[in-house]
């Protein structure tokens, strides 16, 4: 694979399921597909010895044909509002999730190697107060080989 022949989707879903589903179901000639505000929603109840009708099990939406790269919700009212799809044809490119570079819930950095050459994809959600964006000014971080960095920053 050649890296400037990647066919890369990006698009606000205002965390709409049927939207990211059709995406996912026909946006198959697409190698990568950037979310900004997934759909997070209960997919099925996990045993529990705390509550006898189970706790909740959060996710989003999935594809066979799609691997998903989000941060895991660490409460139900903190859910990553940026997710990427990679599709499984690139699988041998070793695609990998970094949530220690930019450790915020509205940044996705994925990295994968090309030709013995790490590149890196960035997509961000920036909400009315510009959080994602301020931290992204913030945080000193040098990273080489950036392809891209897209996303919804509500500018």
């Amino acid at each position: 694979m050649i890296v400037r022949n990647l066919k890369i989707f990006s698009q606000n879903v205002c965390k709409n399921s049927l939207i990211i589903n059709t995406i996912l179901e026909t946006q198959h000639h697409f190698d990568i597909i950037l979310i900004q505000e997934p759909p997070w929603s209960e997919i099925c109840k996990i045993p529990s010895f705390m509550n006898c009708d189970g706790e909740p099990f959060m996710g989003t939406c999935h594809h066979p044909n799609w691997i998903v790269f989000a941060r895991t919700p660490s409460n139900s009212n903190n859910f990553p509002r940026v997710i990427t799809y990679i599709n499984i044809r690139l699988s041998s490119l070793c695609f990998l999730l970094y949530k220690d570079i930019f450790n915020h819930w509205d940044v996705n950095l994925i990295s994968f190697t090309n030709n013995d050459i790490c590149h890196y994809i960035l997509n961000v959600y920036s909400d009315s107060s510009h959080s994602a964006l301020k931290y992204l000014k913030d945080t000193e971080v040098n990273i080489s080989n950036v392809l891209l960095i897209t996303g919804d920053f509500n500018i």
